[in-house]
């Protein structure tokens, strides 16, 4: 073996190591989280994002800080193809959940057939569960919207929460997934959120453009 010439490659490669690099290209690429808009509930029936949602970007991301419930209730939302006059566009979704209560006594990981939705157009849950309302309980997590716009396909969503719910003997955090599709080639220009019975008392709904 030519003892040399692999000393050499090794050298070589090392060289080449990302420790010795100087640039590493753009991440532009990534995209960027660009605000829209932000609404804040209080004892509403419901949020409602009827502009900002267009063909500007390809992706839309709605956060939700805190939501707090006046009733043990899931936490749902709907699309409208007429700037908000109708929440009810035709939606397939898959729904599960990942739970643990306070006491440790509990453990779940199931898929749930009560939040899942085949060619609905009801309002679609975004947690699994329902939540209670007491003082220091809350909902956080994210809806991810694709391409809203598109006049060709249909519209994706992805959907991930964390939240409080009931067990016993003890209250448990649910991590749940929520993944779908709205069943239409109209442009989807209006989201709504609302619980599925009660108000939302409090929180942040947070609108972003992916550009």
């Amino acid at each position: 073996m030519d003892w040399e010439r692999v000393k050499m490659a090794i050298i070589k490669l090392n060289n080449r190591a990302l420790k010795d690099a100087t640039a590493v290209g753009t991440t532009t690429q990534l995209g960027n989280l660009i605000f829209i808009s932000k609404q804040t509930a209080s004892s509403s029936s419901s949020v409602s994002f009827t502009s900002g949602i267009d063909s500007t970007y390809k992706e839309y991301i709605f956060y939700f800080n805190n939501i707090h419930a006046s009733a043990n209730a899931k936490f749902t939302f709907q699309a409208s193809t007429d700037s908000g006059s109708n929440y009810n566009t035709t939606c397939t979704s898959s729904a599960f959940g990942a739970a643990h209560n306070e006491s440790g006594s509990f453990t779940q990981l199931s898929y749930s057939t009560g939040s899942d939705a085949a060619q609905s157009t009801s309002f679609i849950p975004i947690s699994v569960e329902q939540f209670p309302t007491d003082n220091d309980d809350s909902y956080s997590g994210y809806l991810h919207l694709f391409s809203p716009s598109d006049t060709t396909f249909v519209k994706h969503f992805i959907s991930s929460s964390s939240y409080v719910s009931f067990s016993s003997p003890s209250k448990y955090v649910g991590n749940d997934f929520i993944a779908g599709y709205f069943n239409t080639t109209s442009a989807i220009d209006a989201i709504q959120f609302k619980m599925g019975s009660g108000n939302i008392d409090a929180g942040e709904i947070t609108l972003f453009g992916v550009a």
